[in-house]
């Protein structure tokens, strides 16, 4: 990011639980499940998925490990999202729940931060903090915590830019769904919105349970349309190419683009798209109730295939070449969130062949892995912290491993 406001592409964060996992939970609660499928064990014959299984457990211990005496993850300056990143990849597991003392801590330490508006943050990132909390708490599954989780939803959800908002400090206005803002959510209170804080603000809803038809959801695709590649249904943006991927935000109808702008054949300005708002985009559109065979949807996917790799945040080489692994695991992070909601356990690239994404997600992460359980990347976007990266990547391993229960690998 070019400052400091850019920070939530660094700790961006949230995930789709699936009916496997809430089933088996519920289950462990009440009677003793056969041995091949206890909760918390995970016993498979499948080799990627005892592969994720051993994985995932090494990269919690990590985290198990680094959490501080105050019982958050995050240091008193950091942004509080670290500590919900880490608890929601706790609680995503079977094997532990608020029941567990430390766990219990890092909750009451999180919650520290809520404000009376609800506001979970320490700074001025509020949207950010509050959607990737509300996500955590969420995943809780704790009823004593969802009074605190709908607060802030509500805070979340009166952050959200419509013709409903209040003008900003510097009388910015939202008239209609024409205006590039409408349906978008930024860093905080009257901060111009971008697909890295709304898709987090869409996984926060969706997390806490709202349905596709709330309108939330509703002036969400407003926004995440004018993030898109697709001039067929962006045809607000006059940047607007046709390669189906997206970019950081419309700005003020400008655009805006980690992986930079270029110029196209036709002579027109175009915005380049990039690898994580791609799977960021994807994901948010099929939380807010796209179907796949929607023209955006279909926009996504074809530019996901087209530009297949773990080895790099795509696109962004193009910018520069020494930026291609600039993010590379929150890509891993949105990459899982997206293709499991998805629900199809491969994808074609251009070439024709077929890719089993879960495999090769956890093989890439296997390869990666540091021998006491975490995983670091480059520095930029804090990459450079292994609990925030171990954070994304067990609950990018967590994805794969839903979707591997619900489609078995070949």
């Amino acid at each position: 990011m070019r400052s400091s406001t850019r920070f939530a592409l660094t700790v961006s964060i949230a995930a789709a639980l699936t009916l496997a996992v809430h089933s088996r939970r519920a289950l462990a609660d009440e009677r003793e499940l056969p041995a091949t499928t206890q909760a918390g064990d995970h016993s498979t014959t499948q080799p990627a998925a005892q592969k994720a299984r051993a994985l995932i457990d090494s990269g919690l211990a990590f985290l198990k490990s680094r959490q501080l005496p105050d019982g958050g993850w995050n240091a008193p300056k950091a942004p509080p999202a670290i500590t919900a990143l880490a608890l929601k990849a706790f609680v995503e597991d079977p094997k532990y729940s608020t029941r567990d003392e430390f766990i219990k801590k890092g909750y009451d330490r999180l919650l520290s931060y809520q404000g009376d508006n609800g506001a979970i943050s320490n700074d001025m990132m509020a949207n950010y903090n509050t959607a990737i909390a509300v996500s955590a708490l969420a995943a809780a599954k704790d009823p004593a915590l969802k009074p605190a989780m709908e607060k802030s939803l509500a805070f979340l959800k009166a952050l959200q830019w419509t013709d409903k908002s209040a003008p900003g400090p510097k009388g910015e206005a939202v008239g209609g769904k024409e205006h590039p803002w409408y349906g978008g959510w930024g860093y905080g209170k009257d901060a111009r919105p971008d697909l890295s804080n709304e898709h987090f603000s869409v996984q926060a809803l969706h997390d806490a349970g709202l349905k596709p038809d709330d309108p939330a959801y509703k002036a969400a695709l407003e926004f995440i349309t004018k993030c898109q590649n697709n001039s067929e249904t962006n045809t607000g943006m006059k940047w607007a190419g046709d390669d189906g991927g997206f970019i950081y935000g419309p700005a003020n109808g400008e655009g805006d683009s980690e992986a930079g702008e270029f110029e196209a054949p036709d002579g027109q300005r175009r915005w380049r798209s990039y690898g994580s708002m791609t799977y960021a985009g994807l994901k948010s559109m099929i939380y807010a109730g796209l179907s796949k065979d929607d023209p955006r949807v279909k926009g996504a996917i074809g530019w996901i295939g087209k530009n297949w790799t773990l080895d790099e945040n795509p696109g962004m080489r193009l910018n520069k070449p020494e930026e291609a692994q600039h993010g590379l695991y929150y890509y891993f992070y949105v990459f899982g969130h997206a293709l499991n909601a998805y629900d199809e356990p491969t994808i074609t690239d251009s070439r024709g062949k077929q890719h089993d994404w879960r495999v090769e997600l956890i093989d890439k992460v296997a390869s990666t892995q540091h021998p006491d359980g975490s995983w670091s990347g480059e520095k930029r976007w804090m990459e450079g912290d292994p609990v925030l990266v171990t954070a994304y990547t067990v609950l990018a391993l967590q994805e794969a491993e839903h979707s591997l229960e619900a489609h078995p690998a070949r």
